[in-house]
């Protein structure tokens, strides 16, 4: 959420004739599309400056689509008994891999079913820093996003992961499919990133934005696609995501930084956070963990070798 709820989004011609709920969700990722309804409902979305009438109104290129989301009111995450599928856990620290689709921490109109509800249910308690609503979330990946993510179970392990964060030496590798072909093997992004100016549902490349960098390497080649390993020097938000857009190489599956239209009926990006190390915060011992991705990557995999 921008700091004051605000958010404004110029229609292009790839969302020209989606639904504005459609167009919506794909934006605000961490909320869900019965409550961007329920906003549409109560008169907070707007388009051109009027009220939006009905969830189902297709939009049109150049419209203004803008909203206001309600303040947050600060509410003690629950826990649920929700599926995990556990990587690694002791007591001052969990690694998990997480499902595509699941949002990992508590937002407006998304309280339930997060993997914060998730890891309450199965560790008893997390780490207190982030405060009631994100216990034990030390970094975060997108909702379409799959794949490793540590989170802090006491508050000393917790200062020690995200010092760790923000000194950039955390291992992160991600894999990723994406529209085009690459000239070169391998390369780097390096471009900085913020909020865009224009529509603020999204992330773009922007002079004075947070600096953000990106290593690249082609892992396989499709007719008109490319699987790449992506390694991240920063973590800002959607950053991969950004980056391979910026360069003419949106991921498959991406809505947002991508064509409206995708193919295979895919629900969300093909990008799965597949390796991740780290040293431990109390052991001071290196780790290091893998995953492979989720039966909708390897199945767009297989489709995009048959073509």
């Amino acid at each position: 959420m921008s700091e004051s709820g605000y958010y404004e989004f110029y229609i292009d011609e790839e969302h020209a004739g989606s639904r504005a709920d459609s167009v919506l969700s794909a934006l605000l990722e961490d909320i869900s599309r019965s409550y961007i309804q329920k906003l549409i409902s109560s008169g907070a979305v707007e388009l051109d400056g009027a009220a939006l009438k009905a969830k189902n109104v297709k939009l049109k290129a150049g419209q203004k689509l803008s909203l206001t989301l309600p303040e947050e009111v600060p509410c003690e995450a629950v826990a649920e008994d929700i599926p995990l599928d556990v990587v690694y856990e002791d007591g001052d620290l969990i690694v998990v891999n997480k499902a595509r689709g699941m949002v990992v921490h508590p937002a407006a109109g998304n309280l339930r079913g997060t993997l914060v509800n998730a890891l309450l249910f199965h560790c008893g308690s997390l780490s207190s820093v982030n405060g009631v609503q994100r216990p034990g979330i030390v970094h975060r990946i997108d909702k379409d996003t799959s794949g490793l993510l540590v989170a802090a179970k006491s508050d000393a392990a917790h200062r020690g992961l995200s010092e760790q964060f923000s000194e950039h030496s955390i291992t992160r590798l991600y894999r990723a499919i994406c529209w085009n072909g690459f000239r070169d093997e391998e390369g780097t992004v390096d471009a900085p990133i913020a909020r865009d100016p224009k529509n603020r549902l999204r992330m773009a490349i922007v002079n004075g934005g947070r600096r953000a960098v990106t290593h690249y390497r082609v892992t396989e080649r499709f007719k008109g696609f490319t699987e790449i390993e992506a390694k991240l020097e920063t973590g800002r938000t959607h950053q991969i995501r950004v980056h391979m857009a910026s360069i003419n190489h949106p991921l498959l599956g991406d809505r947002v930084y991508g064509p409206a239209k995708q193919p295979y009926g895919l629900e969300g990006q093909m990008l799965h956070a597949g390796v991740l190390g780290f040293v431990h915060p109390v052991s001071g011992e290196y780790m290091e963990f893998r995953a492979d991705p989720p039966e909708d990557y390897t199945s767009a995999l297989e489709k995009l070798r048959k073509r």
